[in-house]
């Protein structure tokens, strides 16, 4: 075994593999970029080193930097975790010629499946149904839309390099082809450097069925059984689970020896996925899948795999870059009970999944659940790498019982300062359609209701505005000298006030960053604050820090704030025209100029956050007026980009 280990990673990744490495006896050595100076992983490792500023294509994509750490540290061997240089060949090959051993499979496996288009031949070759369409190279866009018309509608066009949904889009006529592969081949040339696609046919009802593989440097090959990631939206995986909800015994034998014959296909030594996509319109059937691509790395959901069968795969990915054979047969495989995974992630469903920022004032997890994590209260969520905050994973003896555990932990945490999608994965796993196994990569899609509604909480809203009153009347009850446990009364405050019936007072706050008002009745109980009606939520939490008050309703977070005399708050009214950054990120491209005549839902904008393209349009008709951002540009949250003015307006 290693006497050293470098974590060519961050995160939560990072301090998983920690954990395991320190676990057999291993010294950890983390690296680090400007903006993770702080971070988790950096203090749970024996040591750790700046790479390079923040942005990953300086520090955690930089291959030498990285070697010459290793080299620094006295490193055996590199652990590329997932993301980053996991998939990188180039990498592989650096930390051989270095003298370093790679955790991982050699950089012709990694070659053979990191470019879809030569994978899927490969894989024809082996025997390995794969999904029609056209792979090969010619990349003009005339022919490839001429393509996805000959393969027929709906097709997916899909980057032939990287993963991970990016450089992926789904068009359903032809008309809309165009702008589709346009945005693919961009997300996919600044995710990966490869602006190359492949394009097939969608299938329909699709499930997303992968089987983890394993092999050694002796020629050994097995599975791990398999994992449905099918609960997804943006083609990025939300839950996942294993095994997967009605696979039979025979099935599971013919995918699993499909997924083994294209490990070996490739001369894989390590842990590795191969996904297929499955026709569930009627359920898992033989015959009804398709390989789409094989990870060559270790995936972010391998959890559930260790849950069901009580192994450790970042152990075995160790012993087996060590030199040691497979420590079992596909006879002794186990499959005990059932594992489901939540992906806990700063961004906000109501509004397109749009990543969330900033500093995790509180964040406390429950017990009766595993949970990976990369960050605690007090950390920051960049802009600059995947939003994730956790991993959280249910283990039980039938599929019931684990969505039942994972939904209750799933309530009971608690998260502060981003919005996050807790709310949403708590519906998920108490879906009717979900828990009776009736569902497929489109299922969030259809089921909007599920993402919550971005209209205001005015429960919610009320019980921060009523915190706000309390701490103002405390703030009066200081100046004029009344008891710490005395009441608040309308008679302490200066401005005017009736003399019949209940006084009311507007009480001006920002709910969310844009303004509202709060209502405040004095009676013969006291103050009553309502919102929009509402009074305040008995059954939510409130957090007060950075001078506002942060209420957590039923999943979902509200931030209201007190509104500050000659703040300028009013530039959020509503109505203004004025289109803003939805989130911090960096505008890839504007798709107008000033003085251009646009119509409601026009694009306007590209930005990009967490390698994730998101477009800006119009809501209403008009010309455009003083943009005040530039290609390439970084621009924080609310930011001003442009205004939309209504025909008629000076």
């Amino acid at each position: 075994m290693f006497a050293s280990v470098l974590i060519a990673n961050r995160g939560e990744i990072a301090c998983r593999i920690a954990r395991t490495a320190k676990r057999l006896g291993m010294r950890t050595i983390a690296v680090y970029s400007e903006a993770d100076r702080d971070a988790l992983h950096v203090r749970q490792c024996d040591e750790a080193h700046l790479i390079g500023p923040a942005p990953a294509a300086e520090s955690y994509l930089v291959v030498e930097r990285i070697i010459e750490v290793a080299r620094k540290s006295g490193a055996q061997c590199i652990h590329p975790g997932y993301g980053f240089l996991s998939e990188n060949a180039e990498f592989a090959e650096a930390c051989v010629a270095a003298g370093i051993v790679f955790v991982g499979p050699p950089p012709s496996a990694i070659r053979a499946m990191g470019l879809k288009d030569r994978a899927k031949a490969l894989m024809q070759k082996a025997g390995v149904p794969v999904v029609p369409g056209y792979h090969g190279e010619l990349q003009e866009p005339g022919f490839l839309k001429q393509k996805a018309y000959e393969i027929g509608y709906p097709v997916l066009i899909k980057a032939v390099a990287g993963g991970g949904g990016k450089g992926m889009r789904r068009v359903d006529r032809h008309a809309e082809f165009d702008a589709a592969l346009e945005s693919a081949q961009r997300e996919a040339k600044n995710s990966f450097g490869d602006a190359r696609v492949l394009i097939e046919k969608y299938v329909a009802a699709p499930r997303h069925i992968e089987m983890q593989v394993f092999a050694d440097s002796h020629g050994n090959a097995i599975h791990l059984n398999e994992r449905d990631c099918s609960l997804q939206r943006r083609h990025q995986k939300v839950i996942e689970e294993a095994p997967a909800p009605g696979m039979s015994l025979e099935l599971r034998a013919a995918m699993g020896d499909a997924a083994v014959k294209a490990a070996l296909a490739v001369g894989y030594t390590g842990a590795g996925t191969v996904e297929f996509i499955a026709d569930g319109s009627n359920g898992l059937q033989p015959g009804g899948y398709w390989f789409m691509e094989m990870n060559t790395r270790l995936q972010v959901e391998h959890p559930v795999t260790e849950a069901i069968t009580g192994l450790d795969l970042v152990e075995w990915q160790f012993r087996i870059a060590a030199g040691e054979k497979l420590p079992l047969t596909q006879a002794q495989v186990p499959l005990d009970g059932h594992a489901v995974e939540a992906r806990f992630y700063a961004e906000d469903p109501a509004r397109g999944f749009l990543p969330s920022t900033g500093t995790l004032v509180a964040l406390q997890f429950p017990d009766g659940v595993r949970v990976d994590t990369g960050v605690e209260q007090g950390s920051a969520i960049s802009p600059y790498y995947d939003p994730m905050i956790a991993k959280m994973i249910a283990y039980a003896a039938t599929r019931e019982a684990a969505l039942e555990q994972l939904a209750s932990a799933l309530d009971r945490t608690v998260a502060v300062g981003p919005r996050t999608n807790l709310a949403l994965l708590s519906s998920l796993c108490r879906a009717p359609e979900f828990r009776a196994g009736t569902f497929d990569t489109g299922f969030i899609d259809r089921n909007p209701a599920l993402l919550g509604s971005a209209e205001p909480d005015g429960a919610a809203a009320a019980l921060g505005a009523a915190r706000l009153l309390e701490q103002e009347w405390a703030r009066i009850g200081r100046s004029v000298n009344r008891a710490a446990d005395e009441p608040p009364s309308p008679w302490d405050a200066t401005d005017g006030f009736q003399l019949s019936g209940a006084r009311v007072m507007a009480l001006p706050v920002l709910l969310d960053g844009e303004p509202a008002e709060a209502r405040v009745a004095y009676g013969r109980n006291g103050p009553a604050v309502t919102v929009a009606g509402e009074a305040p939520a008995a059954d939510a939490m409130a957090v007060e820090a950075d001078q506002a008050i942060y209420v957590l309703h039923r999943g979902r977070q509200t931030v209201v704030r007190p509104v500050q005399a000659g703040s300028g708050d009013v530039d959020h009214a509503d109505g203004d025209g004025q289109i803003k950054a939805p989130m911090h990120g960096k505008v890839l491209a504007l798709l107008v100029a000033d003085g251009d005549r646009v119509e409601k839902g026009q694009r306007l904008a590209v930005i990009e956050a967490m390698k994730m393209e998101h477009a800006l349009t119009a809501r209403r008709p008009g010309r455009v007026a003083g943009i005040a951002v530039a290609p390439g540009q970084q621009v924080a949250e609310g930011a001003r980009l442009m205004t939309i003015e209504a025909e008629g307006e000076a």
